[in-house]
């Protein structure tokens, strides 16, 4: 039989030190990571959307004002107003703005977004917009986290299924748990550089729906912008799967400020600018990028020109006129002029910000069915956006978001 090994004082020494470098080790990580530099504040209540009003008010004031400078637009997810300006995501009771609950991370916001019930969060840091955060929306809770080399600025954009990270030079699509589905343009691992169809392309501009993602670039041998469709989940999220791509060659392709404006499962719309020669555009293609119609605009986009997407329909805010386009074909329904933003549907109306107040729209003929006065505070023609929770509308104007209501 063999003699039991004895601890010599050298083994005991080599076991201490590993300890202590295995501590030392975690104590560097934890120091440096982003968690340590992130502070959470969440609620363990619901708080539930009030009922929506049967009627529109007369009118409305200003209930309380916050900043909101990350955001795109102005979002409520279920029975909390979310705002994300500097370091901070806070969801807020809508009627009062006190917080619900913070999130707050020692880097800069790049955008802010919200689907399924929950709140996207990106961040700055040295690797571009690389710091995603995805939150419960109605406790402030952490779900899921992810880091991708991204650009110095993108555009946080959501479908219904994905979301849509689009930067100047690279995009990603990720799933509702963060998980990367696609990735386009330039690559953050190039181990297999012939995965992409091109390079050196820019990326103008982006939208996705849950079959399909549109993306207008301009690359180095091409004469126009190029129109290419794509598969927002591909088998390898590495190796894009185009359905089509080609050259613009319809008039206003060759010229800045086109960008992609709405995309459905049949159809896309790009906004094409006029030549001088020819008027600014309204282009309609199918999910293979073949052209299918286009309707003349009586006047450009402007650079606060934007779009809002409630249920099925597009709304577009031209920077002075407001066009609704059919659900299913895109084609323009009707349109109404002077109005300072998007809309958002209240009681069965559709709700557009105009200079006197808020406008109250039939959604399928643009008649305007009532007038809701509002007196707004500290206001320089910035563009607003518009939400709702129950009886309390959202409006963003500029880098601030405002609570209107009756109370």
């Amino acid at each position: 039989m063999l003699a039991p090994e004895r601890r010599k004082r050298a083994d005991i020494l080599t076991a201490v030190a590993i300890v202590a470098l295995v501590a030392i080790a975690t104590a560097v990580v934890g120091w440096r990571s982003d968690v340590r530099h992130s502070t959470s504040v969440t609620t363990d209540r619901t708080l539930s959307a009030p009922p929506t009003p049967e009627q529109l008010p007369k009118g409305v004031r200003e209930l309380w004002h916050a900043p909101d400078a990350a955001t795109a637009r102005a979002i409520a997810v279920g029975g909390v107003a979310v705002t994300a300006d500097g370091g901070d995501v806070i969801g807020r009771d809508p009627q009062t703005g006190q917080q619900v609950w913070k999130y707050h991370r020692d880097m800069p916001l790049c955008a802010m977004e919200s689907q399924f019930g929950t709140v996207i969060a990106t961040y700055r840091d040295d690797r571009g917009c690389s710091q995603t955060t995805m939150l419960n929306a109605e406790t402030g809770a952490r779900l899921a986290a992810r880091s991708s080399y991204m650009d110095e600025s993108i555009k946080l954009s959501v479908d219904g299924t994905y979301a849509l990270a689009q930067g100047s030079d690279r995009l990603e699509m990720w799933r509702s748990d963060l998980v990367r589905t696609l990735e386009y343009g330039r690559v953050d691992a190039p181990v297999n550089p012939r995965t992409q169809p091109r390079t050196g392309c820019t990326l103008l501009s982006a939208s996705s729906a849950p079959s399909r993602l549109a993306v207008l670039e301009r690359c180095p041998n091409d004469g126009a912008d190029r129109l290419t469709i794509l598969n927002p989940a591909p088998k390898d999220s590495t190796t894009p799967e185009e359905y089509g791509s080609h050259v613009l060659t319809e008039p206003g392709g060759a010229v800045d400020g086109a960008r992609v404006l709405a995309v459905s499962d049949s159809r896309i719309a790009l906004y094409l600018p006029g030549t001088g020669a020819t008027a600014p555009q309204l282009a309609i293609y199918d999910v293979s990028g073949n052209s299918i119609a286009t309707h003349q605009l009586s006047a450009p986009l402007s650079d606060k020109a934007s779009v809002s997407h409630l249920s099925s329909a597009f709304f577009i805010y031209t920077g002075e006129n407001l066009i609704a386009l059919n659900a299913t074909t895109f084609d323009p329904l009707w349109g109404v002029q002077h109005v300072l933003g998007t809309p958002t549907l209240l009681s069965g109306q559709l709700l557009v910000p105009v200079p006197d107040g808020l406008a109250a729209l039939d959604p399928t003929t643009g008649a305007q069915t009532n007038r809701i006065s509002v007196q707004r505070s500290d206001y320089h023609n910035e563009p607003i956006s518009l939400a709702a929770v129950g009886p309390t509308i959202l409006e963003q104007r500029g880098t601030e978001l405002y609570a209107l209501g009756v109370g």
